[in-house]
């Protein structure tokens, strides 16, 4: 792919371009999700730049929004890398979970009239068609936003913000450390936490929740890592 580059006076970059930085964040995400680029590989903004045909500018942003996700580490005076969060940190996440969710969907289920059952249950339908595909990134990323939705349905405003960091943490840890397909969030086990709340069975819909987040980490494997790749235009060509 060509792009046509010219520099002005600021010494900025005015690109032709096809890509700009919400494609390199969609690229590099989606990757990450597949396991594609390793914890620990170096994104350098020159490679961004040849790779997607963009200029500094574009692929700095990219990288700041990234960062701003948990899913790149921004080193100072070393550049971008891949994050690569450690066992304790992914405990945190989990741990941080256990505290938050269990008695969010005791909550709800105390009050399921204030719950849109019809989304949630239309949402469960597309992580079901997901999974059917095998489109892993989008599985992951379904799953997690089923979480946020539930977090949206208290009305709270900061508990949703602070689960959507969360959750958007525990995608990364599940893009990079899950062992197979199903570790991001096992069949069924959405749809019986919603039935759980539509009965209006707070005890069940907690301890549903409880042993959901429980099945997921159970499934990471925290100690076989990659080694971080070099090529990333080979790696992100194939987004």
């Amino acid at each position: 792919m060509s792009s046509k580059i010219q520099l002005n006076d600021q010494n900025e970059t005015t690109i032709a371009k096809e890509f700009d930085e919400n494609t390199i964040v969609e690229r590099i995400f989606n990757a990450v999700m597949e396991q594609r680029l390793a914890p620990r590989t170096k994104l350098s903004e020159s490679r961004l730049c040849a790779t997607f045909g963009v200029g500094r500018m574009h692929a700095r942003r990219a990288l700041l929004l990234l960062s701003s996700q948990g899913i790149v580490d921004l080193q100072s005076n070393r550049g971008a890398y891949v994050a690569c969060p450690d066992k304790s940190q992914a405990n945190d996440v989990f741990a941080a979970r256990m505290l938050i969710e269990p008695p969010l969907v005791r909550q709800l289920a105390q009050n399921p009239a204030d719950v849109d059952m019809v989304l949630l249950t239309d949402h469960i339908t597309l992580e079901d068609a997901a999974r059917r595909n095998k489109e892993r990134t989008e599985l992951i990323r379904l799953s997690g936003e089923f979480h946020t939705k539930l977090a949206q349905a208290t009305g709270n405003k900061f508990i949703f913000r602070m689960m959507r960091e969360l959750v958007t943490r525990t995608s990364l840890i599940v893009g990079l450390f899950g062992s197979s397909e199903d570790t991001n969030c096992p069949d069924d086990e959405h749809r019986k936490i919603l039935e759980a709340i539509q009965a209006q069975n707070p005890e069940l819909a907690e301890e549903l929740l409880k042993s959901h987040l429980n099945h997921i980490q159970s499934g990471l494997d925290m100690e076989t890592l990659k080694e971080p790749q070099d090529d990333l235009t080979v790696i992100l060509g194939q987004g």
